[in-house]
């Protein structure tokens, strides 16, 4: 069966960096465009940042810009989040997911498949 399995999570200070990872097993990989998403405390999850099969476009929500990198490496089957100059409202659960979209996708009723989430937790 398909899995999504997060890691590189933890607890970071303000201003710190943080690699996750997204290791994939069960399909095709680079058949898929992956996803990060994440859910903070008492909030709805939302969309982070995407990237084609190729690894050639990505799509990233505005507040994470200039901070967030994502990309891939399909030999590896894993995809990855480079998180920089992390701020506190960053915390939450990062999740990342696969989607048979051709092209990125924010909505998250286009990803079928999801992992289980790492914690991400940013001290001020």
């Amino acid at each position: 069966q398909v899995q999504l399995v997060e890691s590189g999570g933890g607890l970071v200070q303000a201003g710190g960096s943080l690699r996750l990872s997204c290791a994939a097993s069960g399909l095709t990989f680079s058949s898929y465009t992956m996803g990060w998403f994440r859910q903070a405390p008492g909030k709805e999850r939302e969309f982070v940042a995407a990237i084609n099969r190729s690894g050639g476009s990505t799509y990233s929500t505005d507040s994470v810009k200039g901070r967030f990198t994502i990309s891939r490496d399909n030999a590896k089957n894993t995809a990855y989040l480079q998180m920089n100059s992390l701020k506190p409202e960053d915390t939450a659960v990062y999740y990342c997911a696969a989607s048979r979209n051709v092209v990125v996708v924010a909505r998250q009723g286009a990803y079928a498949y999801w992992g289980q989430g790492t914690q991400v937790t940013v001290s001020s």
